[in-house]
């Protein structure tokens, strides 16, 4: 892959009518990128605020997702940039979580980012260039209580993301996973996180889009966000389970999700309910 210039680059954002997605789409617009967003709602009214093009698209359809792409191509040209945005992050017990949502949580964090990736790669293979990033969580590398079938989900995309990094490395086509802590967006709203704690796990959701412009491009497999977040974790990988978890719970770190205030996520619930039914 040539040295990525994000003037002319077209990228296309999955889940970008808000949150990280959004300020993503607008943090490679401001670097002179062509950007397309997609989402199932709210899409013309962001794509119109950002000054980007916007379509719909249900990352869960594949045949949404590939009309999706093509619509990009069509518009701005071949895609250079595909940002695997679209999430979902319900909190609560999992023996309370119904089956439907565990299901919409496997459908959209896991074969969301599957068939985004199949497509994205199809077209990068063809022209030997193309970044595929896809957007995990530090959940993704720790199992925290309340986010049971989340944790899986970016589990998931965090191994699936570096193993297509190692095939295709040599193909001149760049992936990265990006790993966001407690991110100030709807998704993590609530969040039970320790005040001593904040400046360490949370960040805003330009941060993410800062980190995501500046790997673009570039061979690295990994990112955390904030930084320091992903090194204390690290830090407590290697201990034996009863100390780490020990630790955790001295520092109440165990109960960011579980402890979340459902008042505040009540309205995000409803939301990615309603688009469950």
């Amino acid at each position: 892959m040539t040295k990525f210039s994000a003037r002319g680059s077209v990228v296309a954002v999955t889940g970008a009518a808000r949150g990280i997605g959004r300020a993503t789409a607008a943090a490679f617009r401001a670097a002179g990128a062509r950007v397309a967003i997609g989402d199932l709602d709210g899409t013309a009214a962001a794509a119109a605020e950002l000054g980007v093009a916007g379509f719909p698209l249900d990352v869960t359809d594949p045949a949404s997702f590939a009309a999706f792409l093509d619509r990009v191509e069509a518009d701005l040209g071949p895609l250079d940039v595909l940002v695997n945005n679209a999430g979902i992050m319900p909190t609560g017990s999992f023996a309370d979580e119904t089956p439907s949502m565990t299901a919409r949580q496997v459908e959209v964090n896991v074969h969301g980012v599957l068939t985004g990736s199949r497509l994205a790669v199809a077209r990068f293979r063809s022209r030997r260039r193309g970044h595929l990033i896809n957007i995990a969580s530090l959940a993704g590398v720790s199992g925290e209580a309340g986010l049971a079938t989340y944790c899986g989900t970016k589990h998931f995309v965090v191994g699936f993301t570096e193993a297509l990094h190692r095939e295709l490395r040599d193909e001149g086509i760049h992936v990265t996973t990006v790993l966001p802590g407690v991110i100030d967006t709807e998704l993590s709203r609530g969040a039970s996180v320790p005040g001593w704690a904040r400046r360490m796990a949370c960040g805003t959701p330009e941060d993410v889009a800062s980190a995501i412009v500046a790997v673009t491009g570039t061979p690295r497999a990994r990112v955390a966000v904030p930084r320091s977040l992903g090194l204390a974790l690290k830090a407590l990988a290697p201990l034996p389970d009863r100390a780490r978890f020990g630790i955790t719970r001295a520092l109440r770190l165990d109960r960011v999700a579980s402890g979340a205030d459902p008042s505040a996520r009540a309205a995000y619930h409803r939301r990615i309910t309603g688009d469950a039914a």
